[in-house]
């Protein structure tokens, strides 16, 4: 009966920890600006690194970890800023594996060695609540302001964008801008076009003319 009572109590005290953790975790989430849904993305990124990651070396400090669409996320859960130009060039998505070394020096050292598998989609650029986003499969994707100024894009640009295949993200990288195509452009293009046919067709029948005239 005392076995079971202890059983009892453990199980009382396992639920109860279990419900601190998921407040504490929603407390977190509200605190650094995340929904619930970016919450597990995070925990899903944490434990993904876990089967990644390595200890340090004797040459700086070496951590392995995964791109969340902004920082990367070690093994324990630690977040490491990612420099955004670096991020916007090298076209990182969420899920790829990344290499932090850490130098002697304090310097921050990235490298990309696990791409994960992706995809493209196309949408229109826009910009919400702070953020830029892309308009694909029913969705808004966000992109960092740095990989929107490396590409030169503007609001209502139709932009490839590169997102994970498999995996479900609320970020992703802009692959290139589409080329904008005016139509007014096009029809002034073809009004000059029939203004020249029409200038040597008459010029034609001037020189018919003259041939005539002549006889």
């Amino acid at each position: 009966m005392a076995d079971l009572k202890k059983l009892v109590r453990v199980k009382e005290l396992v639920d109860n920890a279990e419900s601190a953790l998921k407040v504490a975790k929603q407390i977190l989430a509200e605190v650094m600006g995340l929904s619930e849904e970016e919450s597990v993305r995070t925990d899903t990124y944490k434990e993904k690194a876990a089967t990644v990651a390595k200890e340090p070396t004797g040459t700086g400090k070496v951590i392995e970890g995964v791109f969340d669409g902004q920082n990367m996320v070690d093994k324990k859960g630690s977040v490491y800023p990612v420099p955004a130009n670096y991020a916007s060039k090298s076209k990182l998505i969420p899920g790829d594996v990344l290499k932090l070394t850490v130098t002697e020096e304090g310097k921050f050292l990235y490298k990309q060695i696990g791409p994960v598998e992706r995809k493209t989609v196309v949408g229109p650029l826009v910009y919400n609540d702070g953020r830029y986003q892309v308009l694909a499969n029913n969705k808004a994707y966000s992109v960092l302001l740095a990989s929107v100024t490396y590409f030169r894009a503007e609001v209502g640009d139709e932009v490839t964008l590169i997102i994970p295949m498999n995996e479900e993200s609320d970020w992703g990288a802009i692959e290139a801008v589409l080329p904008k195509f005016d139509g007014n452009l096009e029809e002034e293009e073809e009004e000059k076009t029939t203004k020249k046919k029409a200038a040597a067709k008459k010029k034609k029948d001037e020189v018919d003319l003259e041939e005539e005239l002549d006889i």
